[in-house]
């Protein structure tokens, strides 16, 4: 699992005034950009898994991976426009996403389907663990109620995503 390091973004926007210093908004964009980074590991993994998925169910579970990158790439916006609200820049670049992924990949692997559902549950449940320590961090340390409430939902939906995943490995 990569370490997240810090990327040199700009400044949050100074006349952004919503009740949150400028060092507690850069903060919590900090946070929001390393989730951005993870997010979109986690998409392109599983649009890999989509493609090059080989299994007697084929179509049921390359439909359930579109289904999956799908909902990932609505929370991706999300994050990134989220971001943008505090007036902060979201990182756009896969040398970025790369930097800051607490995600690994694994570039030459084609997995079985077993095992590719199983990479994608424990990546899951990575950004899980990740996400409750942020939003904790975001309301103690940054006093950030908004974004507090948004890693919260975040969280659940990650959460239904990992308990799709762990059905498809029970089944």
């Amino acid at each position: 699992m990569a370490v997240a390091t810090a990327i040199s973004t700009p400044d949050t926007d100074a006349r952004v005034a919503i009740g949150l210093s400028a060092q507690e908004r850069q903060g919590v964009v900090d946070i929001l950009n390393t989730l951005l980074a993870d997010e979109m590991v986690l998409y392109q993994k599983t649009r890999n898994y989509h493609w090059n998925v080989r299994v007697l169910q084929f179509d049921q579970l390359h439909k359930f991976f579109e289904m999956q990158y799908d909902d990932l790439a609505n929370m991706i916006d999300e994050v990134a426009e989220r971001t943008r609200a505090l007036g902060g820049f979201a990182v756009g670049t896969l040398e970025e996403f790369k930097e800051l992924s607490r995600l690994a990949e694994s570039p030459g692997e084609y997995p079985s389907a077993e095992r590719m559902i199983s990479n994608l549950l424990t990546d899951q449940e990575s950004i899980i663990r990740s996400l409750r320590k942020d939003q904790e961090t975001c309301m103690e340390r940054f006093h950030d109620v908004g974004t507090n409430d948004f890693l919260v939902g975040l969280m659940e939906r990650h959460e239904k995503m990992a308990w799709m995943l762990r059905a498809f490995v029970a089944a």
